[in-house]
């Protein structure tokens, strides 16, 4: 059986209908059996998404509303983000996102993660990731963070409570 497109989303009227202060996802894709994941994300004016690496996934970010910028590893280079701006973040780049005065409101698009499993080591009866790793797990989006000591999720922006 072959699935039919469909209009999952206008992002107009989920921005306009989104509260005037709400950050974080406002969106994402969420069908079953996709192989894409997609987030609307908004960022409040100032905020920031500290410098993260994505080691697996390339992510497509396409700016739909408000400026800020994008700090290539260690501040090397800063590129400037528009409206309607388009952005390559290849996999293993290092990055941070830096809302402008009037935040900044984009699209990320990249292949779906597999989801998060516990699966015993190999020639182990148990195993699995630590629960010491908990607080590096988004509060919104469930995203586990690469980084260590998360300040904002890369997939979503949402901020990692304070430790």
């Amino acid at each position: 059986m072959n699935a039919a497109p469909r209009i999952l989303a206008v992002l107009n009227d989920l921005l306009a209908s989104a509260e005037a202060g709400e950050r974080g996802a406002l969106w994402h894709l969420a069908e079953s059996g996709r192989e894409l994941d997609a987030n609307l994300v908004r960022l409040p004016a100032g905020a920031e998404v500290g410098e993260h690496q994505e080691d697996v996934l390339d992510v497509l970010l396409v700016v739909l509303e408000g400026r800020g910028s994008v700090r290539t590893a260690g501040g090397a280079e800063v590129l400037e983000l528009l409206p309607s701006t388009t952005l390559w973040l290849p996999r293993t780049s290092r990055r941070a996102l830096a809302a402008g005065p009037d935040g900044l409101t984009y699209l990320t698009v990249h292949r779906r993660r597999p989801g998060l499993a516990i699966k015993p080591a190999s020639g182990a009866s148990q195993g699995g990731e630590g629960p010491c790793m908990l607080d590096r797990v988004c509060p919104e989006c469930g995203r586990l963070s690469q980084d260590p000591s998360p300040v904002f999720c890369s997939r979503c922006g949402e901020r990692f409570p304070e430790r």
